[in-house]
């Protein structure tokens, strides 16, 4: 009953396309580019969501909304966000029968706007610090789309602060990667490196760009969210300024931090197999489903329904409202009933057969590793609680050990050459190279900077690229 999805060694863009089907996560849009998120993947983005929102508010930040449409004239305001952007704007000339006086950017990112905003709210000291996020739609025009992981239109989150001083700002830079990694690693089973961004790879108009970075199971990097320290450079192109506690004006300094369902695309990377989806117990919308089982339907609806429903009732006050289903699609061979949730990522599955209820019991079926074994109803509830944090923590455990085991150190730009053809995952290497040399590399070999490491931040060597002493370490890695 596989057939439906390609195994991952002979087509991995093809299999990642094919889980994402069998689990009716999305679909394609009728605009190029463009995907429509189905119910399966959306019940999944609002579970992401949940976690950072509530991380966000715990941090002191607010939601608000921001417009859509951004005149043309604030992305020009700051130099290099026009030009990092610019290529990927969709910009509308005509409404209302009209054409424009000036053309709208669908927003790609709302820096400008905000910014825009900020400046009329900012008069003194006492108005900062602003700690704002928005949840949104964003439009970036991609010439090559792949669902979740690149889309014209996507969403995310996307928080902008502004702080009196550089210290606040960077601290609250930092502060929200953090944040990001926890939730990413305790939440999603996505261990992350967490580095900054290499001047070649820092977004358009930041000072600072600090990222989070995870292997996928093809062994390629994937940017899961980045923290951007600002400085004043927004604040400067749109006149954020206050008047200090000493009677100065003085410029703010901003900062900006998101992630997006790209993040969907990493838990179908990082966990799934040739089966499906697989989803980590603490943001799967549905954590277990119960299946009452049996030849004859009389007994199945008179005796092992209700105790389903029973055991699902206990569950859900356990582990939260609708966290636990039972299937009742008794028009279904057994069989196909336990593979559509399989294929589904559903974490665990709660059999309820004649055998079972005669012993007063259920069959625990592990997603993760498939092992299944009984246990008596009184135990259940505890059980099953216990089971999914260890599917829980098994699926990060496995994915982090599958990290290690493909990273590598090189001492020279021959033997990173070697490395990555013959074993690919992430390269550690100290490097001291230029936006040039960054460009170099990325064109001979696809290989980029993924980010100097923040654990390893004091480690210096030899530059594996131009001999240079003192040389940060990095981590290099072909990446989606």
């Amino acid at each position: 009953m596989a057939k439906n999805i390609t195994p991952r060694e002979e087509d991995y863009s093809q299999w990642y396309l094919d889980v994402i089907k069998a689990a009716e996560l999305a679909d394609y849009a009728p605009v190029r580019g463009c995907m429509v998120i189905r119910p399966n993947g959306y019940s999944l983005w609002e579970m992401i969501q949940k976690h950072f929102d509530e991380a966000f508010k715990d941090t002191g930040h607010v939601n608000a909304y921001f417009p859509l449409l951004i005149p043309n004239s604030f992305l020009e305001k700051e130099a290099d966000h026009v030009e990092g952007f610019a290529p990927e704007c969709a910009v509308v000339t005509h409404a209302g029968g009209e054409e424009l006086e000036e053309p709208l950017v669908v927003r790609p990112t709302s820096e400008t706007v905000i910014g825009h905003m900020y400046s009329k709210w900012v008069q003194s000291w006492r108005d900062l610090p602003i700690l704002i996020n928005q949840w949104c739609n964003v439009m970036r025009w991609e010439k090559r789309s792949r669902l979740f992981l690149r889309t014209s239109e996507f969403l995310w989150q996307e928080g902008h602060t502004a702080h009196a001083t550089k210290e606040e700002a960077m601290e609250e830079t930092l502060k929200m990667l953090g944040v990001y990694r926890k939730i990413m690693e305790e939440v999603l089973a996505l261990p992350v490196i967490t580095g900054e961004k290499s001047e070649g790879e820092r977004f358009p108009g930041a000072d600072n760009t600090y990222t989070c970075e995870a292997m996928m199971t093809d062994k390629k990097a994937l940017q899961a969210g980045t923290s951007h320290f600002l400085g004043q450079n927004f604040a400067k192109a749109f006149d954020i300024t206050f008047q200090s506690k000493e009677g100065t004006l003085e410029y703010a300094w901003t900062t900006s931090w998101g992630v997006s369902t790209r993040l969907i695309g990493a838990i179908i990377m990082t966990h799934s197999d040739n089966d499906g989806l697989i989803v980590p117990p603490n943001v799967a919308p549905v954590k277990a489903v119960i299946l009452p089982l049996g030849a004859e339907e009389a007994k199945v609806t008179e005796l092992y329904e209700p105790k389903a429903q029973e055991l699902a009732a206990t569950l859900n006050d356990i582990l939260g409202k609708r966290s636990v289903k039972v299937d009742t699609n008794y028009h279904m061979r057994p069989a196909d009933r336990f593979f559509y949730h399989l294929q589904r990522g559903v974490p665990l599955r709660i059999e309820l057969g004649e055998k079972e209820y005669s012993k007063e019991s259920v069959r625990l079926v592990r997603r993760d590793t498939g092992e299944r074994f009984d246990v008596s109803w009184d135990r259940a509830p505890e059980v099953v609680k216990e089971t999914l944090e260890a599917i829980q923590a098994n699926l990060y455990k496995r994915a982090k050990d599958f990290r290690e085991s493909n990273t590598h150190f090189v001492e020279s730009f021959d033997e990173f050459k070697k490395v990555l053809a013959e074993k690919g995952g992430f390269i550690k290497a100290y490097f001291a190279g230029s936006k040039e040399d960054e460009r170099a590399i990325k064109e001979e070999t696809m290989a980029t900077v993924r980010c100097f490491p923040l654990d390893e931040e004091h480690a210096r060597g030899k530059c594996f690229y131009t001999g240079k002493e003192g040389a940060r370490l990095a981590i290099f890695a072909k990446a989606y």
